[in-house]
């Protein structure tokens, strides 16, 4: 008997080609929750899109259940934990709608600068009026890129056959990577006042949410129009109405919402806002990818080969017994490195020491890349496309092991050599028992012992009495609990850092503010809560 592949909304006829020869192809309404409940019962792989939810009690509907697929690029809709948990293997299509979301975002670019979305209503209702919808030709123009990840890359790519100068603002690019794209890197700030046209490609997390909000375009080159067809909540809706009724902001087109669906928006209210639905994704070719993409994958599950898009899956291969808890341990590391960094690194070193090199331990390497750059682009990271990731942005990762250590325990170290000189570290160890507890051990120099888990904050600052009292306060009025709490420093007086565990993410207001309070000379914070 053929495995049984469920099929539980619409797939592109290429898709099911591509398994109809292997499996046993079958379809239900994955709306319709009885029936869905029911066809799992049989089968061996479900695929789905949006509006399927496969939850817990789906997964335990389908006791021969090996692999989830979503032919789309999110995975809100999938209970992956659970699915972990069970040992079925999540796949999604991460690459399917890159070159979708970059042309939308060109053709919100282009809408803008005509004003055609608002001169074609004109029309339509019988008004000839050439005059007033005069537009801005785009050549020889600024445009400031705001991420330059995957899609930020086409997007450039693509502007810039218009003739454009392109700046952009990526704190985790190397500078060489962008020159080679033909764009000059600057800060933020130099971004907003340059530029003609700004297109944000970030993700959503807890630092960039409102990353472009009133301060931001109070200091803006007057006459810019803006473009966010990437994540909702980067661009504060408000804040960029109040700035296009002023008249420092010329125009803008938007593809996200804070909250969504969105019918009403102050954004809304404007005939020179280009607005759509969240239509980044939303063409036949990015349907038909993901589609094709899944197939392929759940047909290399199904038949025990690699996959390369398996979000839940640490390695392709057979991972030691003894390294296994180290996964998570390495990754989190990764990402408490790019937060103290501040940036990613030219070049870095995974150093393994212990008995635990007695095993094959390169996957501890792949985890810390995944762990590098979670935070820090807009696609979902995996242990496969973590280090094309790296090569693309010009980052080498090694990996060292020495068998020995000072007292014969586990030490896992992340450190990295930052373009301007500096070389920051970050090491943990595990401790296995009833269950694996994972902890921060050191953090650039200062001997730490805090839990790597939840959401870390970093202070460095000057020693002195009263910081401890004075962090603890604003937070607290800002609602925040702190779950744990270190200080370390070198000698009294000297540099300090605090690390701090708090319940909830902080903004990048609130941490400024935090930072300010007490003189901090760099502030920052990790997400090392499990996906």
């Amino acid at each position: 008997m053929n495995p049984v592949v469920l099929i539980a909304e619409e797939l592109a006829p290429a898709a099911i080609e591509v398994l109809a020869h292997d499996f046993d192809v079958r379809h239900v309404d994955g709306t319709d929750r009885p029936a869905l409940l029911s066809a799992l019962s049989e089968a061996d792989a479900v695929i789905v899109r949006s509006a399927t939810r496969i939850d817990a009690e789906a997964i335990a509907a389908a006791p021969r259940l090996k692999v989830v697929a979503r032919a789309g690029v999110g995975l809100d809709n999938v209970e992956v934990p659970a699915a972990t948990t069970r040992g079925v293997m999540v796949v999604n299509a991460p690459t399917s709608n890159i070159v979708s979301a970059a042309e939308q975002a060109v053709a919100l670019l282009l809408a803008v600068a005509r004003n055609t979305a608002s001169a074609s209503a004109a029309l339509k209702v019988g008004e000839w009026k050439r005059s007033k919808y005069t537009g801005v030709e785009v050549q020889g123009k600024t445009v400031g890129v705001v991420g330059l990840g995957r899609i930020g890359v086409l997007f450039a790519q693509r502007i810039a056959a218009f003739g454009t100068r392109l700046i952009a603002y990526d704190p985790y690019i190397q500078p060489a990577r962008a020159a080679q794209l033909g764009v000059r890197l600057v800060g933020l700030e130099e971004l907003l006042r340059q530029s003609d046209f700004i297109s944000i490609h970030l993700p959503k997390t807890s630092e960039t949410v409102g990353l472009i909000g009133e301060k931001e375009l109070a200091i803006v080159k007057p006459g810019v129009r803006i473009v966010n067809a990437a994540r909702g909540g980067l661009v504060d809706e408000q804040a960029l109405a109040d700035a296009i009724a002023e008249g420092r902001v010329a125009g803008a087109g938007v593809d996200v919402y804070a909250k969504e669906p969105c019918t009403s928006s102050p954004l809304f209210a404007f005939d020179n806002v280009v607005a759509t639905p969240h239509l980044g994704a939303s063409t036949h070719e990015a349907q038909d990818k993901a589609g094709l993409a899944v197939a392929r994958s759940v047909k290399l599950a199904l038949q025990g080969e690699f996959v390369p898009d398996a979000v839940n899956v640490q390695t392709g291969g057979v991972v030691a017994e003894d390294v296994r808890p180290l996964l998570p341990l390495a990754e989190k590391l990764g990402r408490a490195f790019t937060a103290v960094a501040g940036g990613i690194a030219a070049s870095v070193t995974v150093d393994v020491r212990g008995e635990v090199v007695s095993n094959d331990v390169s996957v501890l390497k792949l985890a810390a890349t995944k762990g590098l750059f979670s935070s820090v682009v807009e696609e979902q990271v995996t242990y496969v496309n973590a280090p094309h990731l790296a090569a693309e942005r010009g980052v080498e990762v090694s990996l060292v092991t020495r068998p020995e250590t000072a007292d014969d325990a586990l030490l896992v170290t992340i450190r990295g050599a930052l373009p301007d000189g500096r070389t920051v570290s970050v090491s943990g160890t595990s401790v296995t028992g009833a269950r694996d507890v994972n902890k921060l051990t050191e953090v650039d120099g200062f001997d730490v012992e805090i839990g790597a888990e939840g959401i870390l904050a970093f202070l460095r600052y000057a020693d002195r009495p009263g910081v401890v009292g004075a962090v603890g306060t604003l937070l607290g009025e800002a609602g925040v609990n702190i779950a744990a709490m270190q200080v370390a420093r070198r000698e009294a007086g000297g540099e300090t850092l605090m690390t701090l565990t708090v319940d909830q993410a902080l903004g990048a207001d609130l941490l400024t503010a935090v930072a300010d309070s007490v003189g901090a000379t760099s502030a920052s914070t990790a997400d090392l809560r499990e996906e």
